[in-house]
């Protein structure tokens, strides 16, 4: 029982998290060189998760009051947001190098946060909570527990084969120089995604 439960569970990651390899990976690219930007990433990560399933098992278990499930899409204004930010950010910068200063666009717009990655990563989980809710709700509390220990073990993984993606020399060749552009780009399709095929504003 125990067992079905884990590889259910780690099917249930898989099938709702692969598309997060790329942002994260873009996480790194932005943060190369930077100190402590796996620490930063994998914080984010987990804390963002810990939203999601916190989020999950709260209106699972009936706390729905707490937060609607219609609000749900709305979360997709965080990466819509940071991604526009981030836009503003590659832009500001590149009018910085053609003055003067090649390393402008490195100051403190690209730098990468705990709570920055968090958001992106809790704001990507409105579809994650869509699937886990159902689950959570048609399964026992032992058998809940043994998702959630699952999903938090694998987000290290997540992390882990992001970071190896994005390591690999040619791909971090393809990102290092196109990860201004590819960053903001995806944080706001994310964010238009989550926002339209929730219904957000009516959409």
């Amino acid at each position: 029982m125990m067992l079905s439960s884990v590889l259910q569970a780690i099917g249930l990651f898989v099938a709702t998290n692969i598309d997060d390899i790329i942002v994260i990976s873009l996480f790194f690219a932005r943060g190369a060189g930077q100190r402590g930007t796996t620490v930063k990433i994998t914080a984010g990560q987990y804390l963002g998760f810990a939203g999601i399933l916190a989020v999950a098992v709260l209106i699972a278990l009936g706390a729905g009051a707490f937060l609607p499930v219609s609000a749900i899409p709305y979360f997709g204004l965080v990466p819509l947001l940071l991604g526009l930010r981030a836009a503003w950010s590659a832009w500001r910068g590149r009018d910085d190098d053609d003055d003067d200063d090649d390393n402008a666009g490195a100051g403190s717009g690209s730098r990468i946060g705990v709570l920055g990655v968090a958001g992106v990563t809790f704001a990507n989980g409105g579809d994650n909570i869509g699937v886990y809710v159902p689950v959570f709700v048609s399964i026992s509390g032992q058998a809940m527990i043994a998702y959630c220990v699952v999903f938090l073990i694998l987000v290290g993984a997540l992390v882990f084969v992001a970071r190896f993606v994005a390591t690999r020399r040619r791909v971090a060749e393809i990102l290092a120089r196109w990860e201004s552009v590819l960053l903001p780009l995806v944080l706001i399709g994310l964010g238009v995604v989550i926002l339209v095929s929730g219904g957000a504003f009516g959409l």
